[in-house]
């Protein structure tokens, strides 16, 4: 990596602690850098993007984390050596961005039994897709979904989801697709809410959830709006692309169109 970048006249800058992708990326936007390559998973990409969003650099990608929806959404996905290949023969794309209660979001935001699963795993001091498994597994056994109002395009309905995720993309990761259809340039956020899951539906809602087709059985909550509102009974957790944050029980979910330059394969055709 060092010597690829050394090549092409680029540095590479090593993150310390959490939120540290954010300060580095700052100080080279100030210092005038125009593409900016975010060097990890899903969270490193949030902090880096965050930064950039609105602006006229354009965000590098060479994934290295346990679940990278965008990079695999984008088909900027695979080996190493085909992400830098990316980087020289790339396309800048303008995608659209969200707000999760003021936090950036890039891939998912949710709330419910992911933003619980969340929280766990980013306490693990080992992670992958096999622990990510292990940890749903043991969370399953005691959570209680919570009802909720949900508010978009002058409509109110009422459900009682066990999770709800705001897609910008249409996967989590690990082409676990809680989103099917969503895309990032189509100035909508795409909300999947799964209701109250036991053990006779849960391995066939696992099954279409890495098949792709989760919003075709009617037990689905599918919508897609430019904003959504959701109100539970109480404060809680919050995720965004994985990053897990306390948030007031009325949650806001924003769409910030054609708001990120990033470089994806010329012969993309963005989903």
């Amino acid at each position: 990596m060092r010597a690829f970048a050394a090549t092409h006249g680029a540095s590479v800058s090593l993150t310390e602690r959490p939120q540290h992708a954010t300060a580095l990326a700052a100080r080279a936007l100030d210092e005038g850098f125009a593409l900016i390559v975010a060097v990890g998973g899903d969270g490193t990409l949030n902090e880096i993007a965050a930064v950039l969003s609105g602006t006229p650099a354009t965000l590098g990608l060479i994934p290295c984390g346990s679940g990278n929806g965008l990079g695999r959404h984008l088909r900027v996905h695979g080996s190493v050596a085909q992400a830098l290949t990316i980087l020289l023969t790339g396309q800048p794309r303008l995608i659209d961005t969200g707000l999760a209660a003021g936090h950036p979001f890039f891939t998912v935001a949710g709330l419910g039994f992911e933003a619980e699963i969340a929280a766990r795993f980013n306490r693990l001091q080992r992670r992958g897709f096999l622990r990510y498994l292990s940890t749903t597994a043991a969370a399953f056994q005691t959570y209680e979904p919570q009802s909720c109002w949900i508010e978009y395009d002058g409509e109110r309905t009422a459900f009682r989801p066990f999770t709800l995720a705001v897609g910008n993309s249409d996967q989590y990761g690990n082409n676990a697709y809680i989103a099917p259809g969503a895309r990032v340039d189509d100035g909508l956020l795409d909300l999947t809410a799964i209701p109250p899951v036991g053990f006779l539906n849960a391995l066939p809602l696992v099954a279409r959830l890495f098949r792709g087709t989760l919003i075709r059985t009617s037990e689905v909550l599918n919508l897609r709006a430019a904003r959504f509102v959701v109100e539970r009974p109480a404060p809680g957790l919050l995720h965004t692309d994985g990053e897990v944050h306390s948030a007031p029980a009325r949650v806001e979910f924003e769409l910030r169109p054609a708001s990120l330059r990033l470089l994806a394969p010329v012969d993309l055709t963005v989903r």
